[in-house]
């Protein structure tokens, strides 16, 4: 029933919202993590938990008792957002706090509130007293009438439905789904893979600090002499394929056999995960048909925009049509490139020379140099840049905020509050941007605590972290963001204002607790943000002169960003296809999961698959996106109409922001998605496909110039 995830009208009068339950870290006053009086020792965890519980079941005897319907929909929202806040934080903390103890506690509360969780998911009185609520809608809000109505289905997708036996069965399918997709992410932890160069010299020097010495012994002998007179150490580096190292080796290494050895492995492993991708992909299956699904594929796109995997997938297939010939020209153009600098006219493309030749001729026809530009982004301006946008289009600020001892996790996090000059705080957004041993690998925004109204004059803040992984040679070093790690910084912050600006009534559907085909929207729409040069002319500045970044510069790095547009969009295609096959209609005898996915890159890109690879098994998109990753594709659809429909011509201005805010984002999942996008960008942005919604592309096609 309980979903765990992961733009306001001005008041009249001068009422500040505040945060109930919530520490907002006033400096001296201890507290605990996130500003959870609880979590001040890794112990704390288990109280927490205890807690949550006990206040759970409070609610859920006062909910027995069925009171009014408004006043059961508020209980319920309660208890999820009780449930979430313990779950939330127990995520957070694993993936970033650098003590052992604490992700080891954390790890402990989160599957004590999974099995929690199953508890409530399966108790027929809340179930009751929802389908009450619902039936009563003449006397809720339109906004709870919506809520009742969620949780009754979420009760239901849960299997509340069916017989004590098959629900036993579907709790128990639940958990090792839960289990399997941890040991999938966990193989790709402890086993990235390896392959060992000698000597150095075949590494270019600037990558020289991300990788592990070794040596090797080598016979030295006299000129012109067959006996060896000593030995000598030959120095090498042990080079670990994890996603970012190998990107670096495969956009900076001129030795094509060190691209191929380093590409091979590092989409050969972790072996352990074909069979926890199998048995995954089984348990799915099985739990959908328990809910009378043909397939989990059905089963998670239902409740979409899209409604059916038959939509999904002749969206797809439509798309790959329409952007097939323009990759297969962008293909010939970069094979062409790489005869001519190797001197080989005979020499065919491979997939590990994609990114070292497709990035040396953006270099190369744009004149981009990655270093020149990456000067112009110190992270603290970045920083600013965000500050910048907001006090634009909201009109509010985004300032640092002291902490109390005790509510952070790291010595490199800082707190942001969002603050509106005429109705206050609006949020608070943790910042922890820099990589280390043991730390979350990607970047990504992580739910502490949802909005939600408490009373007539209290309102439950939003709180969320900002988790990132840039990385510093030193210490004490300015960090310089390359134009990519900008993009992913304004994405990130897109999800977080989703939240920040988010005024629901209830957590439940509080700024990304929304349809899946559309929580990638905001996201997707401030990327345009890092490329506009109205906003980076306002913040980009040289780490050392102060200089403005050169409007130059901009334009030719907007000229190298669509240059092989057609073959990026293609590779998106293929990933979501093979997400929708691996999850739809399971054929009677077992499949060869690897030939699949060759087939299908063979079929919808214009590249060569590489025998012996398995780049599927690292694919962490299929675990928390399992069947619905397809919905990145729906949101640069919908980002792309909504920024030339709105924001591009005057993208700055407090008018744009407003209409954002009042249309889009303080609506949260309250509102119906396909409603909430007709009132952002009119009806064309939207059309009705086989009983499902799917997206105008033509807006993005324009844009990446590939309207056939």
């Amino acid at each position: 029933m309980w979903k765990l995830t992961s733009r306001v009208r001005p008041h009249l009068n001068s009422t500040r919202w505040i945060v109930r339950n919530f520490r907002s870290g006033v400096a001296g006053d201890a507290t605990g993590l996130y500003g959870f009086h609880h979590l001040k020792t890794p112990n704390g965890f288990q109280r927490f938990v205890a807690d949550a519980i006990e206040r759970s079941g409070d609610l859920v005897n006062y909910i027995s008792g069925m009171p009014s319907s408004p006043e059961i929909i508020k209980a319920m929202d309660e208890i999820s957002d009780t449930v979430c806040s313990v779950v939330d934080s127990a995520e957070l903390c694993r993936q970033t706090h650098p003590d052992r103890e604490f992700v080891e506690a954390a790890h402990k509360a989160a599957m004590e509130m999974n099995d929690y969780l199953h508890h409530l998911n399966t108790n027929h009185t809340l179930y009751a007293a929802v389908k009450k609520a619902e039936q009563d809608s003449n006397l809720l809000t339109k906004e709870a009438c919506r809520t009742a109505h969620h949780l009754r289905m979420d009760f239901e997708r849960g299997g509340i439905h069916l017989s004590p036996e098959k629900l036993d069965k579907v709790n128990n399918l639940t958990t090792n789904i839960f289990q399997l997709c941890n040991e999938f992410s966990e193989n790709i932890a402890d086993d990235p893979g390896h392959v060992d160069i000698f000597p150095v010299s075949r590494i270019p020097r600037h990558l020289h600090h991300l990788f592990n010495p070794i040596y090797r012994s080598t016979a030295g002998s006299p000129k012109g002499s067959t006996r060896s007179v000593h030995n000598s150490k030959q120095k090498g580096f042990r080079i670990t394929t994890d996603h970012r190292t190998l990107t670096s080796i495969l956009q900076w290494t001129p030795d094509e056999e060190v691209r191929k050895m380093a590409y091979i492995q590092g989409n050969s492993v972790p072996h352990s995960n074909h069979g926890v991708l199998e048995k995954l992909i089984a348990s799915r299956h099985e739990l959908a048909q328990m809910m009378g699904c043909n397939s989990y594929a059905d089963f998670m796109v239902e409740p979409n925009l899209a409604k059916s995997p038959k939509v999904v997938t002749s969206f797809l297939q439509e798309l790959s049509k329409t952007v097939k010939p323009k990759a297969d020209e962008e293909y010939i153009a970069i094979r062409d490139f790489k005869r001519e600098k190797c001197g080989d006219n005979s020499a065919e493309l491979e997939p590990w020379d994609e990114t070292y030749y497709t990035s040396m001729m953006k270099f190369s026809v744009n004149d981009v140099d990655t270093g020149a530009v990456a000067s112009y982004f110190p992270l603290p301006q970045c920083i600013e840049g965000l500050k910048v946008l907001v006090e634009s289009l909201f009109g509010a600020t985004f300032h640092a905020v002291p902490m109390a001892p005790g509510e952070s996790w790291h010595p490199d996090v800082i707190k942001m509050s969002l603050h509106h000059p005429d109705e206050g705080d609006l949020g608070y957004l943790y910042l922890d941007l820099y990589s280390r041993k043991g730390k979350y690998p990607g970047c990504a925004s992580f739910a502490i605590k949802g909005g939600r109204r408490i009373s007539d004059t209290e309102y439950q803040l939003p709180v969320l972290a900002l988790v990132c992984n840039f990385s510093r040679a030193r210490a004490s070093s300015v960090v310089k963001l390359n134009h990519s790690e900008v993009e992913v910084l304004f994405h990130e912050f897109g999800h977080a204002l989703h939240s920040l600006l988010s005024r629901t009534e209830y957590q439940h559907f509080s700024g990304t607790r929304v349809a899946l085909d559309l929580a990638e929207m905001p996201s997707n729409l401030f990327e345009y943000y890092a490329w506009d040069y109205r906003l980076l002319k306002r913040f980009a500045r040289h780490y050392s002169t102060g200089e403005t970044i050169p409007e130059k510069l901009v334009n030719s790095l907007q000229g190298a960003r669509n240059m092989f547009a057609a073959t990026e969009l293609q590779r998106q295609v293929f990933y979501a296809l093979i997400d929708q096959m691996l999850f739809g209609e399971q054929p009677e005898t077992a499949r060869d999961v690897s030939q699949l996915v060759a087939e299908l890159k063979r079929e919808h890109t214009s590249w060569n698959h590489v025998d012996g690879t398995h780049w599927h098994i690292r694919f962490t998109h299929l675990l928390n996106y399992g069947a619905g990753y397809y919905s990145y594709l729906y949101a640069k659809c919908f980002a792309s109409t909504i920024w030339q429909s709105i924001c591009e011509e005057d993208p700055l201005s407090l008018s744009t922001g407003t209409l954002l805010r009042e249309k889009f984002f303080k609506h949260g999942g309250a509102k119906d998605p396909a409603e909430l996008l007709k009132d952002v960008a009119g009806k064309e942005i939207i059309s009705v496909h086989g009983g499902g919604i799917i997206p105008s592309t033509t807006c993005l096609l324009n844009e990446l110039r590939l309207k056939i």
